[in-house]
């Protein structure tokens, strides 16, 4: 029977165990979207990690969600990520850079123009900016023409990740951001080739990932996606249908993984694991809900056929979570009011379990 503690290959990684960091915004880079010393410490805390996913990286300046986030989209953000992926090679992991362009989940205020978004329909709820919460805006919908340089951005940035030492990347096409919009019922309301039909819906994450393939290859290139989702407000139709379409095209271009949300009934779920012929990546529980993912969940799903198990709020207080999985040691508790607030507080400052005699 597979455990998380078995070997897993990778394309070209060794990866000791299939525990795997899921990416988890925590606004902690400098001024210009660049990586810093304490990111650097962090990464490299949690390199027991059989595979790390950093936080959401932007691939432009207009596809910045949120203020305090990391870019791939200039030279200085390229060298200020060297120290990073350094830290958690020297600590014996390997790490993929999450590209996330956050679409219509943006305001003014943060990126100094009008987000984008396949159609002009804001997003649900408020979104972060230099100056607190604000109501997310109307996004300004992408020209049929305009929608390519976008896809194109994801296969730059990339480019970029593995020049800073990544060893591959994820596109982010959960959650609601751009690639996640554009699969949508409802915030997609285009009638050109990118809208409408299953097909036409999944045509960007398509070419998303096809470029990002054609730039550093399919076995450093994942996609996470969250079927059913409804996060930011968006909606999907007939999800069997519309995730399996996308799978399908997404099989041709041999990726390195899928990295599934459990926004689905499990059935659904299962289906989409039968469908998909390459490395599954599963996030066992509903990401910022009441559960965090244990060993229990871990297993069931290994169970179901996933190879590898992603574990997010686990990490945040636990840099040494492997080890604790695996001698059944408790876990710490994550102090909420940290996750955003800046600082190395509630970020450098969880300790490894600390056996007393």
């Amino acid at each position: 029977m597979t455990t998380l503690f078995d070997g897993y290959r990778l394309g070209d990684l060794a990866l000791p165990n299939r525990v795997v960091m899921a990416p988890m915004t925590r606004v902690r880079a400098a001024a210009g979207g660049l990586a810093t010393p304490s990111m650097a410490a962090y990464y490299a805390q949690r390199a027991t990690a059989g595979l790390i996913i950093s936080e959401g990286v932007q691939p432009s300046l207009v596809g910045q969600s949120n203020p305090g986030t990391p870019g791939l989209h200039t030279d200085e953000q390229v060298a200020a990520w060297r120290p990073v992926t350094a830290a958690v090679h020297a600590n014996g992991g390997r790490i993929f850079a999450q590209i996330m362009h956050g679409g219509r989940v943006s305001h003014p205020d943060t990126i100094g123009t009008r987000p984008v978004g396949p159609s002009a329909v804001p997003a649900a709820g408020d979104v972060f900016t230099p100056a607190g919460p604000r109501p997310a805006p109307t996004p300004r919908a992408l020209e049929t023409a305009e929608v390519p340089e976008h896809a194109a951005s994801y296969a730059r940035a990339a480019r970029r990740a593995v020049e800073a030492g990544f060893d591959g990347v994820e596109l982010h096409g959960a959650n609601g951001y751009l690639i996640s919009q554009f699969l949508s019922s409802n915030a997609n309301l285009r009638t050109d080739r990118y809208g409408g039909s299953v097909a036409g819906r999944i045509r960007f994450a398509v070419e998303a990932v096809s470029a990002t393939v054609d730039a550093v290859g399919g076995a450093r290139t994942g996609i996470r996606l969250s079927p059913g989702g409804t996060f930011w407000g968006v909606e999907e139709t007939d999800v069997p249908e519309l995730y399996g379409a996308l799978l399908t095209e997404l099989a041709r271009l041999d990726l390195a993984y899928v990295h599934l949300e459990a926004t689905a009934e499990e059935e659904v779920l299962v289906d989409l694991r039968r469908a998909w012929p390459g490395t599954l990546i599963m996030n066992p529980v509903l990401p910022m809900g009441a559960k965090q993912t244990g060993r229990a969940e871990a297993d069931h799903w290994l169970g179901l056929g996933a190879e590898l198990i992603s574990f997010g709020r686990g990490f945040l207080a636990n840099p040494d979570l492997v080890e604790r999985l695996r001698t059944g040691l408790p876990l710490a508790p994550v102090d909420e009011a940290t996750y955003y607030q800046g600082g190395d507080a509630g970020y450098l400052t969880y300790p490894a379990y600390q056996y007393t005699a």
